[in-house]
């Protein structure tokens, strides 16, 4: 049986596979950016603090593009928002091969970065909306697990092409996505739920500042707490460890191709993390995924930083692949069924909002920390930190929703 086929209605499996796609160009393009750092940093002679802001651009424009498009989710609707990320972020890629300076080419990144993290969460409330809720939680982290498929093709993109076209040929790729939003336009449609929800109560008059003020009302204060404190952990852990990968490789000893074939093999270990989690996440639960998923991330943080073989990176690597990227589908499958659907896309798009900050900080700081000369594993020690906060954070603060329907 496939994966697919655990989503039981063809419409379902329709819109997975629709949203899928556009969340895999997402994830190409995140991923390509860690490679086109590396080789860039070289031809630019880019210094290391240089690095952690291009790598961070990118998150602070997330930041604005997930609290902006999920209000505008809520207010006009999951299709139209989602159509205007996607051709927001792919044209800015796009236009980023033609960039001469690092400053131009920061402010493409940080308008591809708002188009980025718009999509992502809007794309999640979408799915979660449609799907019943004894398929809802598989179906969004099979969602998540095209996120994989995205890496594996930035990997691909990066051993094959750019070190022989460069890094602007990989921007060109990037750009290509915006065709899909033609495609995307006909093919999925708001939830039945969302458009019955704005007809009865006339959902769209709402405020930012009401639905803002709704998010964190007794009702939702401990869940909102709880999601804020999960998303900057594990966007300060992803982003600090998986776009310096590479460069954390070359730091290591090994050449620019090598590290790139290295990361390739640690990459394919996502879409076994994601598959695994989506079989617990109905059978044992959201919390229980959470939990073990991030705690085995930050073990495997912290061999990855402390090993010194080759085999060891490339086995700690794996691991960390297999595990954060699990709890990344587990996380956008627990995060929408917290919210009724009057604020669900806004709770969700603050809480990535607020996770993104850790984006910027996170791979800014890894910058400052090689340039000052830290030992890899004293950075990885502290993201082995950070993940046990959120590992604890789901433990004490969450409540189980495997099984229930989502609030109206």
């Amino acid at each position: 049986m496939s994966i697919l086929e655990t989503i039981r209605q063809p419409k379902q499996r329709k819109l997975l596979m629709s949203a899928g796609l556009s969340w895999m160009f997402d994830a190409m393009d995140v991923g390509m950016l860690s490679f086109i750092i590396a080789d860039l940093s070289l031809k630019w002679q880019l210094s290391p603090q240089q690095t952690g802001l291009f790598t961070s651009i990118n998150s602070i424009g997330m930041v604005f593009g997930a609290a902006i498009a999920g209000y505008m989710a809520d207010k006009y609707g999951r299709k139209s928002v989602l159509l205007w990320t996607l051709l927001i972020f792919s044209l800015a890629t796009g236009l980023s091969a033609a960039a001469t300076g690092f400053a131009v080419l920061c402010i493409l990144r940080f308008i591809a970065g708002f188009g980025l993290g718009g999509e992502l969460p809007v794309a999640s409330t979408l799915v979660s909306e449609s799907v019943q809720s004894k398929d809802r939680g598989r179906a969004v982290v099979l969602l998540e697990s095209f996120w994989a498929a995205g890496w594996i093709a930035a990997a691909l993109i990066a051993y094959f092409v750019i070190p022989k076209y460069g890094w602007q040929a990989a921007f060109i790729i990037g750009g290509l996505p915006a065709l899909y939003a033609l495609y995307l336009r006909r093919a999925i449609e708001d939830p039945p739920r969302y458009t019955k929800q704005t007809a009865e109560k006339g959902n769209r008059a709402a405020s930012f500042r009401q639905r803002f003020k709704s998010v964190w009302a007794k009702p939702h204060r401990r869940a909102t707490i709880m999601l804020w404190v999960l998303w900057f952990t594990v966007v300060f852990s992803y982003y600090g460890m998986f776009l310096w990968l590479p460069s954390v490789m070359m730091l290591k000893g090994f050449s620019l191709v090598k590290s790139f074939e290295y990361v390739l093999i640690m990459t394919l270990a996502q879409l076994p993390g994601y598959f695994t989690a989506a079989y617990f996440i109905e059978k044992f639960g959201r919390k229980f995924v959470l939990v073990l998923y991030l705690v085995l991330t930050a073990v495997s943080a912290a061999w990855f930083g402390l090993a010194t073989t080759e085999g060891a990176l490339i086995a700690a690597g794996i691991c960390l692949s297999f595990f954060n990227l699990g709890a990344w589908g587990g996380m956008y499958a627990y995060t929408p069924e917290l919210y009724p659907t009057s604020v669900r896309s806004t709770g969700v798009g603050l809480a990535a909002s607020f996770g993104r900050v850790g984006g910027i900080l996170a791979p800014y700081m890894v910058g400052m920390l090689v340039a000052r000369h830290y030992e890899i594993g004293y950075i990885f020690g502290i993201f082995f930190v950070t993940i046990l906060i959120g590992a604890a954070a789901v433990l004490w603060l969450g409540t189980e929703t495997k099984g229930k329907e989502l609030e109206d």
